[in-house]
């Protein structure tokens, strides 16, 4: 089996319902696509990244957020808090290797999104976080994407 054969068509598909479904239920696709250019940074995956930077500059997402979102808690000012409550969460849930989200995380933004909101927040993070270890298992080159 060769790299590129590593996601079938089926999966593909189920990935992409549950990507499209969190983002409809977290109803700022602005947002949403920081949450995904966040999580693509950490996760090292060049081709989400790619995808979704351009996706991001359709949604109208300023270029100084998309410049300075990789050190989005050192840049004051350019976030407001419910993005920032979003990357907060969009990292603790990437980045399980200290242990379990934090309740102060989780908490912080559960007071920018109500419930049904919250939910699809997480989803969307799960979501891109499976298709970047697809991705990066994969070594899809950036710049592929077919929308």
């Amino acid at each position: 089996m060769s790299r590129t054969d590593l996601l079938d068509r089926e999966v593909g598909r189920a990935l992409s319902a549950v990507s499209a479904t969190a983002k409809r239920g977290l109803g700022d696709p602005a947002l949403a696509e920081l949450v995904v250019i966040r999580a693509s940074q950490l996760n090292h995956c060049a081709f989400c990244l790619d995808m979704h930077l351009a996706v991001a500059r359709e949604q109208g997402v300023s270029e100084r957020k998309l410049e300075l979102l990789a050190a989005w808690e050192e840049a004051e000012g350019v976030f407001d808090e419910r993005e920032r409550a979003a990357l907060a969460l969009t990292e603790a849930v990437t980045v399980l290797t200290d242990g379990f989200v934090p309740d102060a995380v989780f908490e912080t933004a559960a007071k920018h999104f109500d419930e049904s909101q919250l939910a699809h927040l997480v989803g969307l993070i799960v979501a891109i976080n499976n298709w970047n270890r697809v991705m990066v298992s994969r070594r899809t080159p950036p710049g592929g994407h077919q929308p």
